[in-house]
Formats: structure tokens, sequence, C-alpha cells
């Protein structure tokens, strides 16, 4: 049976929160002996904060945890309840675009992505997560 654990890492609404959280989150995998998955969750944690901060005017919290399967899971809130934009295909159309590809990033990278609505800090808002398989 695989170890479980949870962390959270509350931030403020500021862009170098996502290098804190990119940070913190390699040195957590990296602790539990996952380091074959830094660099791919590193990645879609970078995306999904980002995506947090510069969309919304409120904290925001990465959460990244294992489940009793080895699945790693990683999310990041926000203080916006609606729905991501859709994720645009990752392509040679767009791909002298600066921004616009982050969810891209996460559908061909994770195992699964999504969103839920979830409340923090007394504020209404989501989550939107993606998974990992640690084996």
């Amino acid at each position: 049976m695989p170890e479980t654990w949870d962390y959270t890492l509350y931030i403020p609404n500021d862009l170098r929160a996502v290098t804190v959280c990119r940070r913190t989150l390699r040195l957590i995998l990296t602790l539990h002996g996952l380091t074959g998955l830094v660099d791919t969750a590193e990645l879609l944690a970078a995306e999904l904060v980002s995506n947090a901060v510069r969309h919304t005017k409120g904290p925001a919290a990465l959460r990244v945890r294992r489940t009793a399967e080895g699945v790693v899971w990683i999310g990041a809130w926000d203080t916006d309840p609606g729905p991501p934009e859709p994720p645009r295909p990752l392509g040679r159309a767009g791909e002298l675009e600066e921004a616009g590809r982050g969810l891209g990033l996460v559908v061909a990278c994770a195992e699964q992505w999504g969103w839920q609505p979830s409340a923090r800090f007394g504020n209404r808002g989501k989550y939107v997560w993606c998974e990992l398989a640690a084996a």
C-alpha cells in the first residue's frame, strides 16, 4: 500500500508565488521518493497556479496529495467560482502564442484533469486539478 499524504500551500495573489509553489512541490516529491515525477509535476503546478493568480484577485492555494492508489493529485484553488476556459489544443497553429496554452499542457501531460467548485478563506472559488500516476 503506497504512503498517503496531503499538503496545502496558501499563497497570495502574486506571480512570485508560482516559483514558491514549484520549489515547494519539488521538495515534497523529492522527500517522498518521487523524483521521477518532479519535472512534469512542476510544469503542471506552475500552469495551474499561474492561472489562479493571473485570472483572479484573491488568495490562492496549491494542494498536492498522494492517494492510497498511488496517484499524485495536484490542484490549484482560486477565488473565481466559474469554470476555467476550455483547454486549447497544442500544435503548430498556436505555437507562437505567449499565453493560453496552460491547460493544453495539463491535458497533454496529466493522466486526468478537471475542476470543481470549492470554498476557502470564506470565499467561493474552484479547484482546477490534475493527476499523475506515481508508479
